[in-house]
């Protein structure tokens, strides 16, 4: 069973319900088509549309736009949960709510909200956001989408890299640059319709090591024609919005991850228990019960430093530090978790008839999206004043 983390000692009940609810339909609905989409390569639309019944795909959002008024603990807990059956399933989540949603829910006006928001919330669509472009790997800011000012509108152009959810998605946050020479202050964000906004589109979508039934795209802006009432917030405020994006983000990452690890610990000690060898389970022997015990360690201590980010992050402290430690403990607890999974079932590990060689794969890009374990160091290090 997933640990409980910070819930053994906050009264949680109702995070205890939703944790279990989601257990309940992941178990249910999402494990046993988790290998299937993967392999396919399909983005599983109906699976969205049941986390919209079940008020899943606005967990963090105020009820008052149509999310359930959870808190970023809560969210944690969702994330985690679909991670344990699947990355990407869970991939796409997070990039709709920490993403696609909530900065639009921080950041944007009443009629935005009431437009753009409510619908991701309610689950009847989802949300993308493109940051990244081919030439800017870590850093982000080094930015060449433009966005110029004529009359009240906005014309975008430029190219956008490794973008989850483009081609599924009903609204994309874009950011551009508005203000040439000015730097970080000179980004803004726009809200983009990809379906009835002339000029975009889905040039590539990828083919990956792993998280292949969560779409990866890259994005053309070919005088993408907005009006200026999709600014969201004002102009030069677009990287202020994207740190601030990314802290609850690398929260979210930080609890897929652990999701990963959960999963992969869960598969290896269930077969060590039942694989016999010498006429007793594995799990006896000195070096698959320490496998299995450091496997618990990691996963645990990932899943306390991710449920610390986000009860701080929920206090309305400043979580720059807890995020990215959370994040960078967290992915690579996963990958680790993954491999010696893999390790433990041996020649079974390495089939697709079993769950450790999808979450090896899927883990992997938990230490590269939302900022690197390498940019995480940094971050990290500035806050310890190194």
């Amino acid at each position: 069973m997933t640990g409980d983390g910070l819930l053994d000692v906050v009264d949680s009940a109702e995070h205890r319900m939703i944790r279990d609810t989601v257990r309940e339909f992941c178990e249910k609905e999402i494990e046993p088509i988790a290998q299937e989409v993967e392999s396919d390569h399909r983005f599983p639309q109906e699976v969205f549309d049941e986390l919209g019944e079940l008020d899943m795909m606005g967990v963090p959002v105020s009820e008052e736009y149509g999310g359930l008024g959870g808190d970023q603990l809560m969210y944690a807990l969702v994330t985690e949960e679909l991670g344990r059956v699947s990355g990407g399933i869970g991939l796409s989540y997070a990039a709709h709510v920490s993403l696609g949603s909530k900065p639009i829910e921080s950041f944007g006006t009443e009629a935005q909200k009431e437009a753009w928001l409510e619908p991701l919330a309610t689950g009847e669509g989802m949300g993308a956001w493109a940051l990244t472009e081919p030439g800017s790997g870590s850093d982000a800011s080094d930015m060449d989408t433009m966005a110029v000012k004529e009359g009240d509108e906005y014309v975008l152009n430029g190219t956008k890299q490794f973008i989850t959810n483009a081609n599924v998605a009903n609204s994309v946050l874009v950011k551009a640059v508005t203000g040439p020479g000015e730097g970080y202050d000179g980004i803004s964000t726009f809200i983009v319709d990809p379906e009835n906004d002339d000029g975009f589109e889905i040039t590539t979508v990828w083919e990956k090591m792993g998280l292949n039934c969560s779409p990866t795209c890259e994005i053309q802006l070919d005088d993408v024609r907005i009006p200026e009432d999709r600014l969201l917030g004002e102009e030069g405020e677009g990287w202020e919005q994207t740190k601030k994006t990314l802290d609850g983000g690398r929260i979210s990452i930080a609890a897929l991850s652990t999701g990963l690890a959960q999963g992969a610990y869960e598969a290896a000690k269930e077969y060590s228990g039942e694989r016999e060898q010498f006429g007793q389970p594995i799990s006896k022997f000195d070096a698959i019960r320490d496998k299995v015990v450091d496997m618990h360690r990691k996963t645990e201590r990932a899943r306390l430093l991710t449920h610390k980010a986000a009860w701080k992050y929920d206090q309305g402290e400043t979580v720059n530090r807890e995020s990215a430690l959370a994040k960078l403990d967290a992915s690579e607890a996963a990958r680790e978790v993954a491999e010696e999974a893999v390790q433990t079932l041996g020649g079974y590990g390495y089939t697709e008839d079993f769950s450790p060689q999808r979450f090896y794969r899927d883990a992997k890009l938990m230490e590269i999206g939302e900022g690197t374990s390498e940019i995480q160091h940094l971050v990290i290090g500035r806050q310890l004043g190194l």
